[in-house]
């Protein structure tokens, strides 16, 4: 097989989405579900004339919280892993002995035998043991590593896409059509946000757009109750 070939079937591959793409789904997701709920509580409670200022209210909160919580998550997981990094490089200045038998040890956990894990290691710790001891021993890999800023602006500017869609449902001319528009605008957004990420996660269609649809059914008709007893209640 031609190198060309090689790089072509690794683009195939959707683990360098990871970061980006959980961060992207995840504020979309949030983006519909919590605007969607909020002004379904907000409609539910007979309060219309806060319905517009609810929902801006909402996106705006939600996506500065989601932007600010992705990165400061992704941020921890960066430091852990500089953490490991520096730890990795005292190891090999103090012990290179005892990580290249480590290397060979995680090559026979493979399959190879100790012969060949030990050439494999050796051959390893000529090229770069650290960059070895990264990958092999922890797992760390250039094309997944976390990036902060990357899967914040992700988070922030799908949950302001998702959260536009429920959005649109408070201009519907009565109280009634725009709580049966927030709803119908939003499982529009959530089988869009289901397939959607299933096609860039490479996974197939139905069960994740299914599990989208009930999880955003489930916090409307929670907010809903919640908002119809306020009503009642008279808050």
């Amino acid at each position: 097989m031609a190198l060309d070939d090689v790089y072509t079937r690794n683009l195939e591959h959707r683990t360098h989405r990871a970061g980006w793409l959980r961060a992207a789904v995840l504020g979309a997701n949030d983006g519909l579900v919590s605007t969607a709920s909020l002004m379904i509580g907000v409609v539910a409670a007979g309060k219309n004339d806060f319905l517009v200022t609810a929902g801006l209210a909402g996106i705006s909160a939600g996506a500065m919280s989601m932007a600010v919580g992705e990165y400061v998550s992704v941020r921890s997981q960066n430091d852990v892993e500089e953490s490991d990094r520096l730890l990795e490089i005292a190891h090999l200045a103090s012990d290179p002995e005892g990580e290249l038998l480590e290397l060979q040890q995680i090559y026979i956990n493979r399959g190879l035998t100790p012969e060949l894990a030990m050439t494999v290691a050796v051959e390893m710790h000529k090229i770069d043991p650290l960059a070895a001891h990264l990958r092999d021993e922890l797992g760390q890999h250039p094309h997944t590593k976390a990036r902060p800023v990357q899967a914040s602006i992700a988070s922030a500017t799908a949950f302001t896409v998702g959260g536009l869609i429920p959005f649109v449902g408070a201009f519907a001319p009565t109280l009634g059509a725009k709580a049966w528009s927030i709803v119908g605008f939003t499982l529009v957004g959530l089988v869009l946000t289901g397939v959607i990420s299933a096609r860039a996660s490479g996974s197939k269609v139905l069960i994740p757009t299914i599990r989208v649809i009930l999880g955003g059914c489930l916090g409307m008709a929670i907010t809903a109750g919640i908002g119809q007893i306020a009503h009642v209640a008279g808050i």
